[in-house]
């Protein structure tokens, strides 16, 4: 009964057991700010928090900032875009059929016809479901955002009573189990941290290239783009081709050929480059072999898409450390 209900509330407390997994992440910047200033566990806490969520606030405020003024200036070209494509492809096209047609069979027309009125209703099923989706994503924003307050409110006191909640955990174990969620604790904190180091090199590296490509192309703006660049490649559903590649086609199709080759070279260049590096330097930082991280990340990206680049090598880094723990025991022959 005790395990039905934990699987009952598991799937509505997400918030509390980030939060949770959070503050055991931060714990370590707590003890050193705490050892370091010599201070009170609260005051410790309140500046690891302030720095926690002031990176938090600043990273998504550059995002959305950058984003909606990319947005708006977008917004501006988009009319003589849409007519430039009117008159450099659309219209060609129907006057050229407007001359085929004449000598083409009646039945080949009505097929043409047919098809491209199926693909009219196709492109209008899309738009409704685009409109739909939109529409519940903003109607979760409201709940999304009293989760993200309950996040933080947790993520503050759990933070200040995480050495009380520690030694409550310590009644309720065998000493041998404590060991080996010691050893788990351990090695995830260690691996948390050398995750970090590894985004934030790859991340660098990401910034001078995209910086190194867009100076070389004579782009306006070269900083902030190459630091939206950066950001979104961060983030596991986008990656750097959801800036370049819109961006590469929209320039295209107004005629800067030069400039639309360009981005998706620089585009390719930073895809080609980050992939043969990422297992070399997750390796370095956190703990894997080069075939191990390899491996992770491909096969995390193949089944689960941009953010199994991040889930792959965790649940590899989990699964080593119950191993090692004696939590997994795999030692079996064929």
């Amino acid at each position: 009964m005790l395990l039905l209900g934990i699987l009952i509330v598991i799937p509505y407390s997400w918030a509390l057991i980030l939060a949770l997994l959070t503050a055991i992440l931060l714990d370590g910047l707590v003890r050193m700010i705490g050892e370091t200033a010599k201070l009170h566990r609260f005051w410790a806490v309140l500046i690891s928090f302030v720095i926690y969520v002031g990176g938090l606030m600043s990273i998504t405020y550059f995002s959305f900032s950058v984003l909606i003024k990319k947005v708006i200036v977008y917004s501006e070209e988009f009319p003589g875009f849409i007519r430039e494509v009117y008159l450099t492809a659309i219209l060609p096209v129907i006057r050229q059929w407007e001359r085929y047609s004449q000598t083409l069979p009646p039945n080949l027309i009505q097929s043409i016809e047919q098809t491209m009125e199926k693909g009219v209703r196709a492109l209008e099923g899309f738009t409704e479901a685009f409109v739909q989706d939109m529409v519940q994503f903003v109607t979760l924003i409201p709940g999304f955002f009293i989760d993200f307050l309950i996040y933080l409110i947790a993520l503050f006191l759990i933070s200040l009573e995480l050495p009380k909640l520690r030694k409550k955990a310590v009644l309720y174990l065998k000493s041998s189990t404590y060991q080996k969620i010691s050893l788990v604790y351990q090695d995830l904190s260690m691996a948390a941290v050398g995750f970090i180091k590894a985004q934030i090199l790859l991340s660098l590296i990401t910034f001078i290239m995209a910086y190194g490509g867009l100076w070389l192309l004579n782009v306006r703006y070269t900083i902030p783009l190459a630091l939206l660049i950066v950001v979104v490649d961060i983030l596991p559903i986008l990656g750097t081709g959801s800036v370049l590649v819109p961006w590469a086609a929209i320039v295209w199709a107004q005629g800067n050929h030069h400039l639309g080759v360009g981005l998706i070279i620089l585009f390719l260049v930073i895809t080609i480059i980050r992939r043969t590096i990422e297992p070399k330097i997750y390796s370095a930082n956190m703990g894997l072999s080069p075939l191990s991280s390899l491996v992770s990340l491909y096969l995390g990206f193949k089944m689960l898409g941009f953010i199994g680049l991040f889930l792959g090598p965790s649940i590899l880094i989990v699964y080593d450390t119950l191993k090692r723990a004696g939590v997994i025991k795999s030692n079996f022959k064929i």
